[in-house]
C-alpha cells in the first residue's frame, strides 16, 4: 500500500514537472515558427546590393579630389552603380555583375527616381591569371543614352560612346571624348578609384532583380523614363545620398 501510494505521488510530481515545462516548451516552438517562417523579413541579395551601391558611392565621393567630379554629376541624367563584379582571367577574361540604375524624372531633369536592377558582362583577350572584385559607377549624360539602354541589351562603344570619366574636384581636365561621350565610366578596384573605358561591355535589365526588389513584375522602362512607381525602402539611402550630392539638374545635360 505504501509502495502504490509513493508510485503516485512521484507520477504527480513528474506530472507537475512536466506542466511547469510546457511553457517554455511552447515558447520554443513559437520562436521556431518566428524564425522559420515564410513571412517573417530577411534581407534579400537585391536589398544588400542596393546597401552596398549607396557604400560604394559614398565612398567615392568622400574623397573629391580622387572622386567624380561635381560639376559632371550635376549634368548626369542617370547614374548606375555596380558594387563587386567579379572578374575571373585564365588565358582570356571575363566578368559579370549586377547593380542599379537610377534616372532623374522629367526627363532627365528633376528629382530622383526609383532604381531599376541591370547586370554587366563583358571579356577580354590576352594572357591574363586571376580574379578579382571591381565596383563600377557609370554617369548617363543624357536621356537619350538611356532610351537606348533600354533596349534587350546595350554595348558600351557600340550602341552609345563611353569614356573614361576624369577624377578630381571638376571637370576642367575632361577631354573632347569624354564631354560628348553618352556614358562616363569609373572603376574601383583595390582602393584605386579611376576613369575606365568599359567598351564592349553590355548591360542588360534585369527583370528577375525587379520582380524580387518590388513584388511584382516591372520593366526598366517605367522605372527609368516615367518613374512612377515608388522606390522600395531598401533604395533610401541611395536615393538620400544622390540628392545630397546632386539634389537636382543644375547644369544643362551634355
Amino acid at each position: 500500500m505504501l509502495q502504490f501510494a509513493l508510485g503516485i505521488i512521484v507520477k504527480q510530481s513528474r506530472i507537475r514537472a512536466s506542466a511547469r515545462r510546457l511553457p517554455l516548451v511552447f515558447a520554443g516552438l513559437l520562436a521556431g515558427a518566428f524564425i522559420f517562417s515564410p513571412t517573417s523579413h530577411a534581407q534579400s541579395k537585391q536589398e544588400e546590393r542596393l546597401a552596398e551601391s549607396a557604400k560604394v558611392l559614398k565612398e567615392v565621393m568622400d574623397t573629391p579630389d580622387k572622386g567624380i567630379p561635381q560639376d559632371l554629376l550635376s549634368r548626369a541624367a542617370c547614374v548606375g552603380v555596380l558594387p563587386s563584379v567579379k572578374k575571373l582571367a585564365i588565358g582570356v577574361g571575363a566578368q559579370h555583375g549586377a547593380g542599379f540604375i537610377l534616372c532623374r524624372r522629367n526627363e532627365g531633369k528633376g528629382d530622383w527616381g526609383p532604381p531599376s536592377g541591370f547586370s554587366m558582362s563583358g571579356g577580354s583577350v590576352g594572357f591574363q591569371l586571376g580574379a578579382s572584385a571591381t565596383d563600377y559607377v557609370l554617369l548617363f549624360m543624357n536621356i537619350d543614352g538611356i532610351r537606348k539602354l533600354l533596349q534587350d541589351k546595350f554595348t558600351l562603344g557600340v550602341d552609345g560612346a563611353v569614356a573614361a570619366g576624369p577624377v578630381g574636384r571638376n571637370a576642367t581636365a575632361a577631354t573632347d571624348a569624354q564631354m560628348t561621350a553618352k556614358v562616363l565610366a569609373y572603376s574601383r578596384s583595390k582602393g584605386l578609384f579611376a576613369g575606365i573605358s568599359l567598351s564592349g561591355a553590355v548591360l542588360r535589365p534585369s527583370v528577375d532583380d525587379n520582380k524580387s526588389l518590388y513584388g511584382r513584375e516591372i520593366n526598366a522602362k517605367d522605372l527609368l523614363l516615367t518613374g512612377g512607381s515608388p522606390p522600395p525602402s531598401a533604395a533610401r539611402p541611395l536615393l538620400q545620398l544622390l540628392g545630397k550630392i546632386s539634389p537636382g539638374l543644375s547644369r544643362k545635360p551634355l
